[in-house]
């Protein structure tokens, strides 16, 4: 599938649920560390970053068959690299089943999840003997009180333990995403490299993107990403990765001595839509051809009325072709989208 810009597409993000047992200050900021962190530093945030919440009914969500006749569909167009998410995606009953109707599909190259790690332990076999290939988990912190104002639960423990048991179970590479806010956790920049080279760890630094709840985002909250690798270069002697293909988000470099890998995922900073080759699905059944997207395609709907196969690819293929350039953070007029980074997926 290739979009009016030329980019062919290849990885497909699926949301399950848009529930979360976290309250990140970056996608759900409802707690009074959100709130006491916003008001001491932003005079425009919001009085309360708390909203009233409705989680999406289950009878809107897509079933497990609805997905994996999807992703069927969506590997015939050419797509190979499939991301289970959430919200929480362990949340959603019995998701072993669905990476295994998804890991049946031979298209499917690389299939793996992306977790808050909270109750991974609970499905973690189950996940493997499915046949998902490796997983990402949220580590914001390596500090308990810090880990805390972050998420809004006391959950290190319980996330450390996850990332030690995926590597046990052989799910490689383990990878780690740590989001940076300036003023809660940048200070740890060095301490979650020098956790990374220690465990062998994929690590991603991911710049604080405009995807709250709350809509408090502002960009003196963002840490650049050039900001944080000279940070590192101060700690660790850094060696350059070639990328092993355009459509890479990350930066990577190898810290000598281990099998650690660190890279800086700048898109606020330094965008990387023209390679872009990722589709979102969220777990109501809306295709999102940007993260930023104000415009969702419903394939729901298509399905529930009895849309052939046939059908359906077309509609992917013309969703595909509207693919939006760019998604214009930082420049005049930019809109955040109206649902949060727990609705859209990770």
């Amino acid at each position: 599938m290739i979009d009016s810009h030329g980019r062919t597409l290849q990885d497909l993000r699926i949301s399950v649920t848009d529930r979360c047992n976290f309250r990140c200050l970056y996608c759900l900021p409802e707690t009074e560390a959100a709130l006491n962190f916003y008001r001491g530093r932003w005079a425009n945030a919001q009085d309360s970053p708390a909203i009233a919440r409705s989680w999406t009914p289950k009878a809107s969500l897509l079933s497990f068959e609805e997905i994996a006749r999807f992703v069927g569909i969506a590997c015939q167009r050419g797509i190979d690299k499939i991301r289970v998410t959430g919200g929480e995606p362990l949340l959603r009953k019995d998701l072993h089943k669905l990476i295994a109707l998804i890991a049946s599909h031979s298209g499917v190259r690389d299939l793996a999840m992306t977790s808050n790690g909270f109750s991974f332990a609970q499905h973690a076999q189950a996940l493997r003997d499915a046949g998902l290939h490796r997983i990402t988990f949220s580590l914001d912190s390596l500090r308990p009180e810090m880990f805390r104002k972050m998420t809004g639960r006391d959950g290190l423990k319980e996330v450390l333990g996850s990332i030690g048991l995926a590597r046990a179970l052989g799910l490689k590479p383990v990878k780690v995403n740590a989001v940076i806010i300036r003023g809660m956790n940048d200070g740890e920049i060095p301490a979650l490299a020098d956790f990374a080279r220690a465990e062998a760890l994929s690590l991603r630094f991911i710049e604080y993107m405009p995807l709250d709840s709350a809509r408090a985002w502002q960009k003196d909250m963002v840490v650049p990403g050039r900001e944080i690798l000279a940070l590192l270069q101060k700690h660790f002697p850094l060696q350059p990765c070639l990328a092993s293909n355009p459509s890479e988000t990350a930066r990577r470099w190898r810290i000598p001595g281990s099998e650690a890998e660190i890279g800086i995922i700048a898109p606020v900073s330094e965008p990387f839509c023209g390679h872009c080759n990722r589709l979102r699905l969220t777990a109501d059944g809306q295709i999102r051809t940007c993260l930023f997207s104000t415009v969702e395609h419903d394939l729901r709907d298509r399905m529930r009325r009895g849309d052939s196969d046939e059908s359906l690819s077309a509609f992917l293929d013309q969703t595909v072709w509207l693919k939006e350039d760019r998604h214009h953070i930082g420049e005049p007029g930019f809109q955040q989208p109206e649902r949060s980074m727990s609705c859209i997926g990770g």
